[in-house]
């Protein structure tokens, strides 16, 4: 008997993107290489995906650069999605990166263990002295528009846009990456001045406890969840991004057999996802 028709899929990545200390095309030719054993995979570039969309099962977004860089062709694929009722992965109703960094200053009002976090004159007060502190765009991306200030303050007329953080003396930074709610690995990088040279790394119960609490924060049962932490020097761990939208997964720093362990959930979970999983339809963010 004939097999039936795949389910299709539109992966939206930017090959050509140059992202500092990571090459986001390796990892997105592998991925689709490998999601091509169980759909029929079609790669587009993000400026191209609202033109496409109706023509494919589900949407995966990948490594998509951040959306400043194409904002109009980002609004257009917004606007198509919701028309189409498109499913994207991971959907779009996540209050992470996906949303901009506002969830930074909400979490640590909150009390949350995050990097204490304002972006108003008037809560400048609220944060603790530093010898320095960062300054950066609320909806930035990759570092962009990220400055070091000896005094907290913010830029007249940025009340809203900008976020100011004391600069955290840590002793390293961990990602740990989810399907769904389910924990996959963890990395990190020796070495702070170097971010994206990581090894393995194996956390505790109390360091898995830390990490899930984000993701149970959030409002993504389906998808890919990268949570991004620093250990300061008194040994705490601090949240520095939830990233939900299009985490890089860093498939080339984990064991071959981790590695397998992830594609093939991931494999699964799409394929769950096109079979009837959430709805994502509106796209609040491509990588802020």
């Amino acid at each position: 008997m004939p097999a039936g028709p795949r389910a299709s899929v539109l992966f939206v990545t930017d090959l050509a993107y140059q992202a500092r200390g990571r090459r986001y095309c390796d990892e997105d030719i592998q991925l689709t290489a490998r999601l091509r054993e169980e759909f029929d995979v079609a790669l587009c570039h993000p400026r191209d995906a609202a033109a496409l969309l109706d023509g494919f099962d589900t949407v995966v977004i990948r490594n998509s650069g951040p959306v400043l860089h194409y904002q109009e062709a980002y609004d257009a694929f917004r606007a198509r999605a919701r028309e189409l009722g498109t499913r994207v992965y991971n959907p779009l109703h996540g209050r992470g990166d996906m949303a901009g960094k506002q969830y930074l200053v909400d979490l640590s009002r909150a009390g949350h263990p995050v990097i204490p976090t304002v972006d108003r004159a008037a809560d400048l007060g609220a944060l603790p002295e530093a010898p320095e502190y960062v300054v950066k765009p609320k909806l930035g991306a990759d570092s962009a528009g990220l400055r070091f200030v000896r005094e907290a303050a913010l830029p007249a007329g940025e009340d809203g846009t900008m976020l100011v953080q004391p600069r955290i003396d840590f002793r390293y930074e961990v990602s740990f990456y989810f399907i769904d709610h389910d924990f996959q690995y963890a990395l990190y990088a020796p070495d702070p001045e170097q971010r994206w040279v990581l090894e393995p790394y194996a956390p505790d119960a109390a360091d898995l406890a830390f990490a899930r609490g984000f993701v149970e924060w959030n409002t993504l049962d389906h998808g890919i969840q990268r949570v991004d932490a620093c250990r300061t020097a008194r040994g705490e761990l601090l949240l520095v991004e939830l990233e939900d939208l299009n985490p890089y997964l860093s498939l080339d720093r984990v064991a071959g057999p981790v590695r397998e362990a992830f594609v093939t959930r991931l494999k699964a979970n799409t394929g769950d996802f096109v079979g009837g999983g959430s709805l994502g339809v509106v796209c609040q963010g491509l990588d802020r």
